[in-house]
C-alpha cells in the first residue's frame, strides 16, 4: 500500500468545520490508494464562522501537530460594537443590543485600547470553547445550562492593529500565539468601551511558515491532483535551527539514539529551553530532508531524536 507524510495548506469556507475539512482530505486520500488507515489530523480549530487556513498533517507528520499549533496565528476580525451575545460571536444567543453614541465611541477611541491587549496580557476564554472544565469541554456544559465560570489565562498578542472603523463595525488584523481567542479580544474591547462588541467575521490568513496565499480550497483537490499540494515535514519546523547528519547515522537515528553533532551555530534563542541545558534541533539529510526532530544537549554535544520521519533501513 501507498505511503504518504507531508502537510496541505487548505483555504477552509464558512459553514465547514475542522473536522469536515480532516474527513474530506481523508476521504480523498483513500480514493488516491493510501488506504483506510492513513492518519489524517488538523493544527488548530478554526470554528464554522470563520474561514481561512487550516494545516493538515497527514501520515507520520501528524506527530508534528503540537508543534505547529504553537507556533504564531494571523488573523483578520471584523466585530460589532453595541452588541453582546451568548458566545461572542453572531452566532449565539443576543444577550443585550445598544446603539452606539458617536460622540463617545471613535475610532481614536479603540486605536488608544490596542496597547493594554498588545504582548502578554490575561484573557477570559468564551464560555462557548474547547476549554476543559473538570474534564469536560465548557462548550458542552454551557449547551446544557450549567453556570461555566472559566478562569483567566495568559497568552501572548503580538501585533494588534486597527484596520477599519465603521460604525458600529471595526476591523483588527492580529498576530498572536497560541490559545488566543479572537472572540474574546473583540468582547473584551468593546466591554473596555462600555458597549460590548461581538464577533462577525474571522479569517486565518497564517500558521508558521504556512499562508493562506499558497493555500487550496476543499473543492480544488482530488485524488489526481492531491499529492502535488502536500508539502514536505520539514516546512512545518523550517523555524528551528537545523543539522545536516550524515547518511551513515540514520540508522542508529531510527533506533532512538543519541548522535554525536558537534557544536552547533545555529541554535536562536527561541529553540533553546528554560534551563540553558538543551535546545530543540532539527537533523537533515544531505537532500534537506527531515529525519528527525531532536533535543541537543550542551555538555556532550550530542542529539537525541525525539520523532523520527525518514524510512526504517532495509536488510
Amino acid at each position: 500500500m501507498k505511503t504518504i507524510s507531508g502537510l496541505l495548506s487548505i483555504d477552509k469556507p464558512q459553514g465547514m468545520t475542522s473536522r469536515q475539512t480532516v474527513t474530506r482530505v481523508k476521504n480523498i486520500l483513500r480514493k488516491a490508494g493510501y488506504g483506510r488507515q492513513v492518519k489524517v489530523g488538523h493544527c488548530g480549530t478554526l470554528d464554522p464562522l470563520a474561514t481561512g487556513l487550516v494545516v493538515i498533517c497527514v501520515g507520520r507528520t501528524t506527530r508534528l501537530v503540537q508543534m505547529i499549533q504553537e507556533q504564531t496565528k494571523s488573523y483578520a476580525g471584523t466585530f460589532q460594537l453595541g452588541l453582546v451575545t451568548a458566545t461572542d460571536d453572531c452566532t449565539g444567543e443576543v444577550l443585550s443590543q445598544s446603539e452606539i453614541d458617536p460622540e463617545k465611541i471613535s475610532r481614536q477611541a479603540i486605536v488608544d485600547l490596542l496597547p493594554d491587549f498588545t504582548g502578554n496580557i490575561e484573557q477570559v476564554p468564551p464560555i462557548f470553547s474547547a476549554v476543559h472544565v473538570d474534564g469536560r469541554r465548557a462548550y458542552k456544559l454551557a449547551r446544557q445550562g450549567h453556570n461555566v465560570e472559566l478562569a483567566a489565562r495568559p497568552v501572548q498578542i503580538y501585533r494588534l492593529e486597527l484596520t477599519g472603523f465603521e460604525l458600529p463595525e471595526f476591523k483588527l488584523d492580529i498576530e498572536c500565539g497560541s490559545g488566543t481567542y479572537i472572540r474574546s479580544l473583540g468582547r473584551d474591547i468593546g466591554e473596555r468601551l462600555g458597549c460590548g462588541a461581538t464577533m462577525n467575521a474571522l479569517n486565518r490568513s497564517a500558521i508558521g511558515a504556512f499562508s493562506l496565499a499558497t493555500s487550496v480550497t476543499p473543492e480544488q483537490l482530488t485524488p489526481e491532483n492531491i499529492e502535488s499540494f502536500v508539502e514536505p515535514p520539514i516546512t512545518a519546523v523550517s523555524h528551528l535551527p537545523c543539522h545536516e547528519i550524515a547518511e551513515q547515522l540514520k540508522e542508529r537515528i531510527y533506533d532512538g539514539r543519541s548522535v554525536e553533532v558537534g557544536e552547533v551555530s545555529e541554535l536562536n534563542p527561541d529553540s533553546v529551553t528554560a534551563d540553558g541545558e538543551t535546545a530543540r534541533l532539527i537533523l537533515v539529510d544531505g537532500n534537506r530532508k527531515l529525519v528527525a526532530v531532536s533535543t541537543y544537549r550542551f555538555d556532550d554535544q550530542t542529539a537525541k531524536p525525539d520523532m523520527v520521519f525518514h524510512d526504517p533501513p532495509r536488510d
